[in-house]
């Protein structure tokens, strides 16, 4: 089993009428980079809220910017929503940022939850499932075949000829972003593993079985899958960063009742404290984690980076 690895989140999206900016974001990965963190990650949206409503700066402008700031880190779309894209100009484009960044590309993708933003894209809401697994399969195979002739309605794809290929062979890594059975069995059997969000080890643990039975019963190797979760954390006297940590995550974020997801997987105190919580996650063979920083503050990012990771890969 690999080692764990340690990404960070990027704060694309504010809650107005606070505005994101596009240079404090690529300075944010630059310096993420730069403190030695495996991967930087941007949430995906295109309408996110009305009241309140959450600015949101697009994912994979974002990761193309910092793609030419920087030289190692990788860069993770932590999700993006698929069906809303239309798949033959997104294999262009990620194909596109692969080259960019020379091979760093991590592309997280899931189905959306956000009905509006799926009515404002012309995008039928309830078909987004078939939806996600037709675009996989564009995707996989114009970044895989030499030439493509599908008939996917309303994608008429006939001698497609995508050039040039990602840097990654055979692509990119494919991560499935999601909660329910069927995304599990998805994740298992059509990508390279699953991203989830704010999961506990112990809820993370059993979906990942899971996930590991169904890629056994479609006949792929459980072992060639990765797994990634996302983790808010706060570094701090729990006595003075708990009760701003949850007022965050009640205000800002969003779970989902059909899904595990919870703000009760907040790594949560001092840094041994820390490095404590986190170890249980790193103990169910888990690939990579995704730190969420408290409010994305410059001193949370470092002391993870200075003192929480090196503790964890000293264990």
């Amino acid at each position: 089993m690999a080692r764990t690895v340690y990404g960070v989140a990027m704060r694309n999206f504010t809650r107005y009428p606070e505005m994101p900016s596009a240079q404090a974001l690529i300075d944010y990965g630059v310096r993420a980079e730069k403190l030695g963190y495996e991967s930087v990650w941007a949430w995906d949206h295109i309408l996110l809220g009305v009241e309140p409503s959450f600015p949101i700066m697009e994912s994979l402008s974002i990761l193309t910017a910092v793609a030419a700031r920087t030289t190692k880190i990788r860069l993770g779309t932590g999700i993006l929503v698929l069906p809303m894209r239309n798949p033959v100009i997104l294999a262009k484009e990620l194909a596109t940022i692969d080259h960019i960044s020379n091979g760093r590309l991590v592309v997280g993708a899931a189905v959306g939850w956000y009905k509006r933003e799926f009515l404002a894209m012309g995008v039928d809401f309830h078909q987004r499932g078939r939806i996600m697994e037709q675009s996989l399969d564009i995707l996989t195979r114009l970044w895989t075949e030499e030439r493509l002739t599908v008939d996917f309605p309303p994608y008429r794809i006939k001698d497609a000829v995508m050039l040039p290929k990602p840097v990654q062979k055979p692509r990119p890594p494919l991560l499935i972003g999601g909660y329910v059975e069927a995304v599990l069995r998805r994740a298992a059997t059509k990508g390279d593993g699953w991203l989830t969000y704010y999961y506990t080890a112990e809820s993370f643990a059993s979906h990942w079985a899971r996930i590991r039975g169904y890629a056994e019963e479609a006949g792929r190797d459980p072992d060639e899958l990765r797994s990634t979760n996302q983790l808010p954390i706060v570094v701090g006297p729990r006595a003075r960063v708990e009760g701003p940590m949850r007022e965050w995550l009640q205000t800002e974020w969003d779970y989902a009742s059909w899904s595990e997801s919870t703000a009760e997987s907040a790594i949560v105190g001092t840094v041994d404290e820390c490095v404590e919580q986190i170890a249980k996650h790193v103990k169910t063979g888990i690939d990579r984690l995704i730190f969420v920083p408290y409010r994305y503050q410059d001193e949370q990012l470092e002391v993870i980076a200075s003192e929480i990771i090196p503790k964890l890969r000293s264990a």
